[in-house]
């Protein structure tokens, strides 16, 4: 056997699947392993093969597992008691492994070479699904680019370079309409483990995607400076985010805004049917209720703590700018407050003139006519 011939093949094999040289040597050992059995050993054996790759060499032991003077003997092709291992090792003892030097053979026949084809085979595609999960994983919660590469049903199959993603019916925006080969960002929600290799979840409609948006737009948050403290989202409709600043000489709504609003009009270019208003978060409640609740003006707060429930009053004149659209505003503002925040209309107060009790008109007429009456009386008695 032609070792040199392995060795050489190994890096090659290695860049083209994307996996290290090690775990491609590794299935190499493995497969000759396989195929060493599978000619001159027994079904049930434990053949263990070492390649040397600086001498060009290869190593071959039969492994024996030693077990416990209790334990029952299953498999007596690769298990050993203590009596019988401590032939070959004299201090030999429960859970040992006694490696039992072979010959090495130079040449296998055809089934051999195909059973260790397929070791081999299997063995890369583990280890390709294992950097695959790892390489993602690591992207978790970030964003990512992606290519549509086509529609199955409800569902969105993205390309994301190595594997697809899946984005499910819940994770797209329900004004949004997607087709082949259409660019777009895409936030990796969840990157599972399967029989089958990674499952890719991601999302256009969670909240955490615009967090992710505004992550690379605004070096501020990357750096800690200006964080995103909560967020409100109706995907496709509308987003309230709450910003605040750790440094002091920072502003952060103008921030994340950006100079002539350059940095929310990227993130907006993402998701162009969106609103998204930027607000500053305050630890006093009733500010921060006020906050979510603009452009609304607000009369008067009243907090339960008990219930968790504000009783916000309003002008009559921007009752319908609280409650926003269908109550989107509200719905939104008690969504990133944490409140159930109820908007009653603040009555008007009366003015000092409008206060006055009016004269009763009946009245007025009737002093008017005694006061003529007294006047022609003088002049009659003038006469």
């Amino acid at each position: 056997m032609q070792i040199g011939e392995f060795v050489a093949a190994i890096k090659p094999l290695a860049d083209e699947k994307g996996v290290s040289e090690e775990v491609v040597l590794e299935a190499v050992e493995m497969a000759l392993g396989a195929a060493y059995r599978k000619d001159y050993g027994k079904p049930g054996q434990a053949i263990k093969v070492k390649i040397d790759t600086e001498n060009n060499r290869m190593n071959v032991w039969r492994v024996y597992n030693v077990i416990a003077e209790d334990e029952e003997i299953t498999n007596p092709e690769a298990q050993l008691s203590i009596e019988s291992a401590q032939k070959f090792k004299k201090k030999a003892k429960a859970e040992d492994v006694i490696e039992i030097p072979l010959e090495v053979k130079s040449d296998f026949g055809r089934v051999a070479a195909q059973t260790a084809k397929q070791v081999i085979i299997q063995r890369l595609r583990e280890a390709e699904r294992e950097v695959l999960y790892l390489e993602f994983k690591s992207k978790e919660y970030k964003i990512v680019n992606a290519t549509v590469q086509r529609v199955e049903g409800p569902s969105v199959i993205l390309d994301l370079g190595k594997i697809n993603g899946i984005m499910l019916p819940p994770d797209q925006i329900p004004s949004e309409r997607y087709y082949t080969g259409q660019r777009l960002k895409v936030w990796v929600r969840e990157v599972e483990e399967t029989a089958r290799g990674p499952r890719i979840l991601v999302s256009r409609s969670d909240a955490e995607f615009i967090k992710g948006l505004f992550a690379q737009e605004v070096p501020e948050i990357e750096t800690g400076s200006i964080e995103i403290v909560t967020i409100a989202r109706e995907a496709g409709s509308r987003t309230k985010i709450a910003v605040k600043s750790n440094d002091e000489n920072l502003d952060p709504v103008g921030s994340v805004v950006g100079q002539r609003g350059t940095r929310v009009q990227s993130v907006l270019g993402e998701i162009p049917n969106e609103k998204i208003d930027i607000i500053l978060y305050n630890d006093d409640l009733e500010t921060m209720i006020k906050n979510a609740l603009s452009p609304a003006k607000i009369d008067k707060i009243k907090l339960d703590k008990k219930k968790n429930t504000a009783r916000i009053w309003v002008p009559e004149d921007q009752l319908a700018l609280a409650i926003g659209r269908s109550g989107q505003n509200v719905r939104l503002a008690s969504k990133i407050t944490n409140w159930i925040l109820d908007i009653v209309k603040d009555e008007p107060k009366p003015d000092k003139k409008s206060a006055e009790p009016k004269k009763d008109a009946k009245t007025e007429v009737a002093k008017d006519i005694k006061e003529k009456d007294k006047e022609v009386k003088k002049e009659t008695t003038k006469e």
